[in-house]
């Protein structure tokens, strides 16, 4: 799988967001976006997953050809299920109940994968969230922060887990710490 961004232009009113962008991302690519907040990395995924229309410029194949998994800056979790239930809903056909919770049991302590979500930290939404994204059929995966609110011991246990679990397909994400992009022996893309 490879994506290519041509010249990507974006503006919300008289405001210019992105100017000029351009960049390729293949398998088994992972590839950091590392810019200062507010200069569009978020308006960019959003463009590369189909959300957004560039004002210009190309995206190939087109957003529409190429299944993506993603993890927002907010968990986009549903409060009043489990985790159990919220990855089990971007999983396709019926889910084995128990193999699933033993997956999410690699990443979340096994009292919390039936709780609410509603109920559970910061930290474990988050985990939630990523282990939905991880483990839903996709050609990408798109991670914006994705390690937003957790301590360091979590993080290499969720870091040793992504890698694992991205198998070969290409991951764009954003983050501000460069030892992050160290840890996944990813690619740094400035970005301003």
């Amino acid at each position: 799988m490879e994506l290519i961004l041509n010249n990507i232009y974006k503006s919300y009113g008289s405001l210019p967001v992105l100017s000029g962008v351009s960049m390729k991302i293949a398998s088994p690519d992972i590839c950091c976006l590392m810019a200062p907040s507010g200069t569009g990395k978020t308006t960019l995924f959003r463009l590369i997953m189909g959300l957004e229309k560039p004002d210009s410029g190309t995206i190939c194949p087109a957003p529409e050809q190429i299944r993506f998994s993603a993890v927002f800056q907010e968990d986009r979790l549903i409060p009043e299920f489990s985790p159990l239930e919220n990855v089990a809903l971007a999983l396709p056909g019926r889910p084995d109940r128990p193999s699933l919770f033993r997956e999410l049991a690699r990443l979340l302590p096994e009292e919390a994968i039936i709780r609410p979500v509603s109920t559970l930290s910061g930290g474990m939404k988050r985990r939630c969230a990523l282990l939905r994204a991880l483990l839903a059929p996709c050609d990408m995966f798109i991670f914006d922060e994705p390690f937003t609110g957790l301590d360091e011991k979590t993080k290499d246990r969720v870091i040793r887990y992504l890698l694992e679990k991205t198998d070969g397909r290409p991951v764009l994400m954003s983050t501000h710490d460069r030892n992050d992009a160290g840890a996944l022996g990813a690619k740094i893309l400035e970005f301003n």
